[in-house]
């Protein structure tokens, strides 16, 4: 009779104290019960190491903050199940989410990463901003839902035998670590995106770091944008919507050239909202055109934010050479497997 793979729950975190306790409590709901819980507290300055320890789980403390790719590495080395799934802080899974990420291992032996869908409703509904951005997201992962070629590790479920075969996630990188390590994953297993697990996500709840968080996660569009274009590689924001976006911050001095000139930003503006119409669908629907309204301008100022943040990032790739993703010309490159597992 064969045993069902035991599954260690990784959960790196930093300054989470907000959402830790509900991500726990969904993971001790879960049908399929974990053999363990790993928090590792990623230099945390808050109250996020107590709200660990009073639900009880094991909690690994990170000498200095290194960034979500340190976090996951230093979680799958201190532990042992033989699937690793991977879980933000921010999120909480529905009950049923380990056990279908399982059986969807399970079903096809090739794919060496399965991972879930947002639900449309926010964690913690804190407002406008917020659920934009959560409607966003939702949109854009269940569209894709199938084989995919990016992988997103904030539920995600790995084998730990393909995490042996890749290597760690890069610590080089603080963000787009997704992309690096989807490339690994592509040269030798399938991904998997499936709207059978499914997570609650807290989002940004306010503009200003909502747009520094895309900011700066745009610096590394350089080194994702193979992945974005891969054929089924995952892409949150069409190129379209984003050129156009571009173009009416571009053309924003036009109507100073006279009446006909008003009717080039205008232009743009126009396409941009009909850029990516089941995301406009989905905004309606949830809260009817004032709310669409408001989100479409939340929007357009994160596509600013994206484009802004992809112009400095090539600037500093042209001048750093140390910046983005450690230089792997080869499997000798990855970092060699230490004596807890690696």
């Amino acid at each position: 009779m064969n045993l069902a793979p035991t599954v260690s729950v990784v959960i790196p975190v930093w300054n989470a104290a907000k959402t830790l306790r509900h991500c726990l409590d969904s993971v001790a709901a879960q049908t399929h019960s974990p053999v363990e819980v790993l928090v590792v507290d990623d230099g945390s300055t808050d109250d996020s190491r107590a709200v660990a320890a009073a639900a009880g789980v094991r909690v690994l403390v990170q000498p200095v903050n290194g960034g979500v790719s340190a976090a996951r590495n230093a979680g799958v080395a201190a532990t042992t199940g033989d699937v690793v799934f991977f879980l933000d802080s921010d999120v909480a899974l529905a009950p049923d989410a380990l056990g279908n990420a399982l059986a969807a291992l399970a079903a096809d032996p090739g794919c060496g990463c399965v991972y879930g869908v947002y639900a449309p409703q926010p964690l913690i509904d804190d407002g406008p901003v917020e659920r934009y951005r959560v409607l966003h997201l939702h949109s854009a992962l269940t569209r894709a839902v199938g084989p995919v070629d990016t992988a997103v590790f904030a539920l995600a479920a790995v084998p730990r035998a393909v995490l042996r075969d890749l290597g760690p996630f890069d610590e080089n990188l603080r963000s787009a670590e997704d992309d690096e390590y989807s490339e690994r994953l592509l040269t030798r297993y399938r991904i998997r995106l499936t709207d059978a697990v499914v997570g609650w996500h807290d989002e940004a709840d306010r503009l200003l770091p909502l747009l520094g968080e895309q900011y700066r996660r745009a610096q590394l569009l350089r080194f994702s944008l193979r992945n974005r274009y891969r054929r089924r590689g995952l892409a949150l924001n069409p190129t379209l919507g984003v050129a156009a976006a571009g173009l009416a911050a571009l053309t924003l001095p036009a109507p100073l050239l006279g009446p006909a000139g008003a009717a080039l930003p205008a232009f743009c503006l126009a396409v941009f909202a009909a850029a990516d119409p089941p995301l406009v669908a989905l905004l309606r629907r949830a809260g009817g055109w004032p709310f669409l309204g408001r989100a479409l301008g939340v929007h357009l100022l994160v596509n600013l934010a994206l484009i802004a943040g992809a112009v400095v990032g090539l600037a500093r790739a042209a001048v750093d050479p140390t910046f983005g993703p450690s230089r792997r010309p080869s499997r000798s490159a990855v970092r060699p497997l230490d004596s807890k597992g690696w």
